[in-house]
């Protein structure tokens, strides 16, 4: 027998033991698709306590809300204002140069009732939105507050995209997010 002919006899053997292969791990792989679901549920817990280093931009932002003011960074290069405020502009890549203050009223850009239960946030329903307050280019989260959220549906008909809403300070802000909220302009 020839050298070429002993090469594509082996060639044809290694080729044909392949598909045998194949469908070995095809059986495996539906093997498993036939064990049953598992809907156990193991449960834990895990409490980590903290201190939070603010930093240079977020400390400015979070003084700011002490004195009833929301500030922004500003980048001169490219014009924008953000809120929360950024130590660097995403479009210029530069370090943002100087603050504004945002205005106290803004528009909804996007907007969810929450009805699930989760810790250390209020009971729900309760209702958060993305707002960009007038005087800034991007938006920021927080509560929307007095509004009957008995009728889900009517009530995310009001908080829709273009919507005006109004900032709403606590009584006696601390210096952080929560001490202020948002409600709809027309209530």
């Amino acid at each position: 027998m020839s050298k070429a002919k002993s090469k594509s006899k082996t060639k044809t053997k290694a080729k044909s033991k392949a598909p045998a292969k194949t469908k070995a791990k095809a059986r495996k792989a539906k093997a498993l698709d036939d064990v049953p679901f598992n809907n156990m549920v193991i449960p834990g817990e895990w409490h980590v306590r903290y201190n939070y280093s603010v930093g240079k931009v977020a400390g400015h932002f979070f003084e700011g809300l002490k004195k009833r003011k929301i500030l922004a960074s500003k980048c001169s290069k490219s014009g924008l204002a953000y809120l929360p405020p950024r130590a660097y502009c995403e479009r210029s890549f530069e370090a943002c140069d100087s603050w504004v203050e945002a205005g106290h009223e803004g528009t909804i850009e996007s907007a969810t009732i929450v009805t699930a239960q989760f810790e250390g946030l209020p009971k729900p329903p309760y209702a958060i939105a993305y707002v960009r307050l007038d005087g800034v280019s991007t938006a920021m989260v927080n509560f929307v507050q007095g509004e009957n959220l008995s009728d889900i549906p009517k009530a995310m008909s009001k908080m829709k995209p273009g919507a005006r809403i109004k900032v709403k300070f606590n009584g006696k802000p601390e210096g952080r997010i929560t001490d202020f909220h948002y409600r709809l302009a027309s209530k």
